[in-house]
């Protein structure tokens, strides 16, 4: 009988090492993840530009140091993240102190929020996606986040504080 709770006890282990290993990484800013923790800030974060397949086309998208891709949360304003809790770890936020951008026209500024000291692109808050690898783009669309782009129409404070949010891009890649 102690064979099963062998077993048992493991796939345990296993399962609370694996949920261990995203907030280690996360924590770590390894190259699958966008940032440290919330709240705090490691190297530069460099937003560039590169060519992606996007929904089977290619597009020039933004991604972060390590290359993965950026998104933007429709729900989110200029000045607030609504991505907390578990939406935050399976779409971590680009946060760093000291942002650079390289090949990306639009303005790169850092927010001061819950998620620390959040990157944003003409005021829309970066993330990346835990399913995603340098190369891959797999959370277009999902849970209201799309891939941020060069072109992303800016939003700003005031809008912010009207309440309304950027509307979904016509063509669903920002811009």
């Amino acid at each position: 009988m102690r064979h099963p709770r062998i077993v048992i006890g493991g796939i345990g282990l296993a399962v609370v090492a694996a949920v261990g290993g995203v907030t280690v990484a996360a924590a770590g800013g390894s190259p699958t993840t966008s940032a440290p923790a919330a709240g705090h800030s490691a190297m530069p974060a460099t937003v560039r530009t590169v060519p992606a397949t996007v929904a089977g086309k290619t597009e020039t998208i933004l991604v972060n140091a390590h290359g993965l891709p950026l998104y933007f949360y429709r729900p989110d304003t200029a000045t607030k993240s609504f991505v907390t809790g578990g939406l935050a770890r399976l779409w971590p936020p680009l946060t760093s102190a000291a942002p650079t951008a390289a090949g990306a026209g639009g303005k790169v500024t850092v927010v001061n929020d819950a998620n620390g000291q959040q990157v944003a692109y003409n005021g829309h808050l970066l993330y990346t996606f835990t399913s995603d690898h340098p190369g891959q783009v797999t959370g277009q669309g999902f849970q209201n986040f799309f891939v941020a782009t060069p072109g992303l129409t800016p939003i700003t404070a005031a809008a912010a504080r009207a309440g309304t949010a950027p509307a979904a891009p016509p063509s669903g890649y920002g811009y």
